[in-house]
Formats: structure tokens, C-alpha cells, sequence
């Protein structure tokens, strides 16, 4: 559960350093991108010991999948409330899906 928690702080840094500066395109490209490593600074800061503490149990290829279903679901969040962008039908099938593979990673 730790290793989760960990993560899902990590993606909500990951996906504002990647995908907030798209609120501020006035801005200048340098400003973001420094601002951009900053955040991606916290990113690291909890990805790292996420990663360490689900090695323990889990498998790398386990985790990378973890991580990338929880990185959707923060982004789905996210880009919702940054940018009011609503989750489309196409896009629930293809959530199923990358879960369906969360699914087959951890099970067999």
C-alpha cells in the first residue's frame, strides 16, 4: 500500500510537470521548462523510495505496469480539472484495457 501511495504523489507531480505548463503558453519556453524540473524534482523524491519498497514484493515489469495504470488514472483526474477535458467512451476502453493488463501482470 505504501509503494501505491508513493506512486500516485509521484504521477500527480509527473503529470503537472508534463502536462501544467500547458496553462501558462504565454509564458516563456525557459520559465516552464525550469519550473517543469522542479516539479519533476518531487516526482523523483517519491517515485524513488516507491520503487525501492515495491521491489521487495513485486516484480520490475509488475511495477512499471502499476505504474502506468496509475499514472492514467491521475492524468484522467488531472487533465480534467486542469483542463476540463471529459473522459470519452474510446478512452474508458482503452483504461479497461491497460487494467486488464494490470490484471494479467499480477495474476499469472
Amino acid at each position: 500500500m505504501k509503494t501505491i501511495l508513493l506512486l500516485i504523489v509521484s504521477n500527480i507531480f509527473m503529470n503537472l510537470a508534463w502536462y501544467g505548463h500547458l496553462k501558462f503558453k504565454d509564458e516563456r519556453l525557459w520559465l516552464v521548462i525550469l519550473a517543469s524540473w522542479g516539479l519533476a524534482l518531487f516526482e523523483y523524491l517519491f517515485q524513488v523510495p516507491a520503487n525501492r519498497i515495491g521491489s521487495a514484493q513485486w516484480s520490475v515489469p509488475q511495477l512499471k505496469i502499476l505504474q502506468e495504470c496509475i499514472t492514467l488514472v491521475v492524468f484522467t483526474v488531472l487533465a480534467y480539472i486542469l483542463f476540463r477535458s471529459p473522459l470519452k467512451w474510446n478512452y474508458a476502453v482503452s483504461y479497461v484495457l491497460i487494467i486488464g493488463a494490470v490484471f494479467f501482470a499480477f495474476r499469472f
